[in-house]
């Protein structure tokens, strides 16, 4: 059992090492034995021999991909995480959910949302190392009342040359292994700062939503109100799910929190921009 911010999972492996990586990274967070879960992730065989010979994973749990590709045992890993991001995306109902990124700072929320590639995710792993409490970097959990934004700090992905970035930065015991040639390139995951982990209850309002763009000269551009809400619809999972509630939480997000788009061609660039439109925030 491992709970993460307001979910719990109940994690299960025909293989010890993915459920060995989890008990190392997930050392400090909650695990009720006793409590009910709301999601179960299971990894198991590809097929009646793959689990011995070239061992191979097929994700499933409460909520599955009948065609999703099955994944080698050395990324078993990134299996187990995707399992957790994949229940939530399908099932989860309490929270409008976005596919952003979220950090904390002065009782407020900045949102970062973007395509596969455009720097969120880094951009987030690096501001929570800087001052900043990260929230989350694969989903923005958006209550559906108050509209604040609730913590769902799970591991961070990072990618490809993020991984030295950031790994330069931060202790070793707080990185995963490298899994080398996945899907999407080189993976490596960062443990989020214990206060990210002991604070995981506690949300706050959005101040500040930004579109980033890494790899491009900086540029901060005007994003208007119905472009926002038609890339948030198509950034949330269960949108169309949480029907007339979705819809309203949305709306409120959308009148209320400012946004634009950024360019950035670093990290430190990026940093930088966030920090200062942070500053000129109203």
């Amino acid at each position: 059992m491992l709970t993460i911010g307001p979910a719990t999972f109940r994690i299960a492996s025909a293989w010890r090492a993915p459920i060995d990586a989890l008990e190392r990274l997930y050392a400090a967070y909650p695990r009720p034995a006793d409590a009910v879960a709301d999601f179960t992730v299971r990894l198991e065989p590809a097929g009646r021999l793959r689990r011995w010979l070239r061992p191979s994973i097929f994700i499933t749990g409460d909520h599955g991909l009948a065609d999703a590709a099955p994944m080698s045992l050395a990324h078993g890993l990134l299996a187990a995480e995707m399992g957790m991001n994949l229940q939530m995306a399908l099932g989860w109902r309490r929270h409008l959910l976005l596919h952003a990124s979220s950090v904390e700072k002065d009782g407020q929320v900045l949102v970062m949302t973007g395509e596969s590639g455009s720097g969120k995710s880094t951009l987030a792993a690096q501001l929570g190392e800087r001052g900043w409490r990260l929230l989350g970097d694969e989903f923005a959990l958006l209550d559906l009342v108050t509209g604040h934004v609730m913590p769902f700090p799970r591991l961070v992905s990072l990618k490809n040359r993020a991984v030295d970035v950031v790994a330069a930065d931060v202790p070793a015991e707080r990185m995963g292994p490298m899994l080398m040639g996945t899907a999407k390139g080189n993976i490596r995951h960062l443990v989020p700062r214990a206060d990210a982990v002991a604070r995981m209850g506690e949300g706050a309002p959005p101040a500040m939503l930004l579109f980033p763009r890494f790899g491009h000269e900086t540029d901060v551009r005007a994003v208007g109100q119905g472009e926002i809400f038609m890339r948030l619809t198509q950034a949330s999972t269960n949108y169309v799910a949480l029907g007339e509630a979705g819809f309203d939480a949305l709306t409120r997000f959308v009148a209320t929190v400012p946004a634009c788009a950024i360019d950035f061609p670093s990290g430190e660039a990026g940093m930088a921009m966030v920090e200062q439109l942070w500053a000129q925030r109203g």
